[in-house]
Parts: C-alpha cells; structure tokens; sequence
C-alpha cells in the first residue's frame, strides 16, 4: 500500500520521508520534528510503526524518516560517527526549515546507537541541538551474537577482524565466508569490531547488560538535561538473551542518566509487554502501547514537564 509523504533531501544524496499529516498543510506549515533512525538492515518504510505513530500525532508534530548511508546494507562500511555527522546534516536542515520548533530524534535498534553517538560521542558538543530522544529497542550487538552465534564462528571471525586491523587493513571488507554466517552481508574488520566489542569497548557497545557502571556514566552519565530521554525495550525481543535482566537493565540506564543530571521519562518509558525487536508482527495493542508512551513523552517535550500516557 502506498504511503503518501513529502521527501526531503536534507544534504547530498539523502532523504528524510515525511509521513502526511492528517492536518491541513495551511494549518501545519512549521510542525515539530519526530526524526526515526532504524537499525541495521533498516531504511524508509521498512518497520511498520513510524506510520502508527504519524497518525496519533497531535497537530503540531509529524514524522520523518531518517535515511543515512548506513541504511539497507550501507551498515557494514560505515560507524556511528559517520552517521551521527550525517544526523547532524538532517537536524540542521529541519530547523533551517521550521525555525524555533522542536526536534526530537527517535531511534530504533542500532539507531539507539546512532542518537548516543550523536549525544555523547566525539564532536558531540558542535552539533546541532535537539529537544529530546526516545530509545527504542537499543539492545547489545555483542550479547546477541554471542548467544546466537557457534563459539568457534565468533571467536574466528574476532581473531580475523584483528589481525586485519593490526595490519593497517581495518578498512578492508572482511572475507564473506566469514561475515555470511554471522549477519550475510558484507563489513569491514573495523565495523565487526565495533559490534562485536570483544573486549567490551566496541564503539557500537552502548547498551550491553555486562558494562560497568564507570562506562555507563561515562555514556548515559554526559547526556544533558536540556535532552530528556526516554527508554523503550521490547518486552519479547528476540535478539536479547533470556539471561539479561529487562527491567534491571533500563533502571540501570536511568541512574547513570539522573546522576549526572540528565532527565528521564520513567513514566513513560518503561518494558513494552509481549513486543518484539521492531513490532512488524505485533498485535495491534502492543503498537499502541508503544505509541500512546511517544505520545507522553511529546506531550512533555512540548510542556516541559512530563506526565504518564492514558492506560489503554
């Protein structure tokens, strides 16, 4: 079915889809900004939910969808730095074009990583700023292949991707054999590593259950208050091993966020009951769960304070 939308291209070779506003376009010309990023393998329309939530928005916001080279299969050559300075082209655009308006980034999978690299990684200061982020899904690389993934694969393919980057080829696309039996596309030694986070230092190694605290303050510890967060985890997801502690772990989040000073919506956010990764093949009620909690946290972006979403 066709989704109707306007594309922005929001620097060279880039588009944002806006989802259409159920407003007349007189009375919706300078919205706030909901920008998604999806997670590897992720491009426009691909997770089913952004619509979902473009048509719950009140008047004042919409939707966008975030396309960086990352996109499809562009993850296996790229970084979180590469596409939070591809973020950062977008976000400028979209206050260029709706001046003193709101934006609030929203990711999903692997975009999660996208936002904190974007918050706190290097560079994070010259950035243009937002007005809140919502973390959907963010779960670990690292535990996922280690739990789903045969030791000697794993461990093969980690002494591989070091041995190309100790010889200066971490740039270098891995061989496919190796890479095919862990994600089936290609992915150069350096990206691997960064995912894979052998010694738990992978710059895509944000939300693993085993960090240590140091690391999540030195993380979730240097987001800001002028960016409230919001934490969903799915509940079911598939790609989290049984062992990690759902509950425990957003909790562990929240602290590192609050004691250095950020704000949370714990409210809000919160485990999704019986939702998987992306929700693709969710019941209808599980989506709106999800959506009636973006639409809180909006609700308090907009007003400042935040307040808890209507049971459904």
């Amino acid at each position: 079915m066709a989704t109707r939308g306007v594309l922005h291209p929001y620097t060279e070779r880039l588009v944002a889809f806006e989802h259409s506003s159920s407003m007349p376009a007189w009375a919706n010309t300078f919205p706030n900004t909901l920008l998604w990023i999806g997670g590897l393998g992720d491009g426009l329309l691909t997770v089913k939910y952004p619509k979902a939530i473009a048509k719950r928005l009140p008047p004042d916001w919409v939707l966008a969808e975030v396309l960086l080279s990352s996109s499809y299969k562009g993850w296996g050559t790229g970084s979180l730095k590469r596409d939070a300075k591809q973020l950062a082209k977008c976000v400028e655009y979209f206050k260029e074009l709706r001046p003193d308006r709101k934006i609030v980034l929203m990711g999903h999978s692997t975009g999660c990583q996208d936002i904190m690299e974007y918050l706190v990684g290097e560079g994070h200061a010259e950035r243009p700023g937002i007005d809140g982020a919502i973390l959907q899904a963010g779960v670990s690389d690292r535990e996922c292949m280690v739990a789903e993934v045969p030791p000697d694969v794993y461990n093969g393919a980690v002494a591989l991707a070091r041995k190309m980057t100790d010889e200066g080829n971490g740039g270098n696309v891995m061989p496919r054999d190796e890479i095919s039996k862990l994600f089936g596309g290609i992915m150069t030694a350096s990206r691997f590593l960064s995912l894979a986070s052998p010694d738990k230092n992978g710059a895509d190694d944000y939300f693993s259950s085993d960090l240590e605290d140091s690391q999540l303050e030195a993380t979730f510890g240097k987001i800001k208050k002028e960016n409230p967060m919001m934490f969903l985890f799915s509940g079911a997801d598939q790609h989290i091993p049984a062992f990690v502690d759902r509950v425990a772990l957003v909790k562990r989040w929240t602290e590192a966020v609050k004691k250095g000073g950020g704000v949370v919506d714990d409210m809000n956010g919160g485990v999704i009951l019986d939702a998987h990764h992306n929700l693709n093949e969710d019941s209808d009620e599980v989506v709106q769960n999800l959506v009636q909690r973006v639409m809180g946290f909006l609700h308090g972006v907009n007003c400042e304070a935040f307040t808890s979403p209507t049971k459904l």
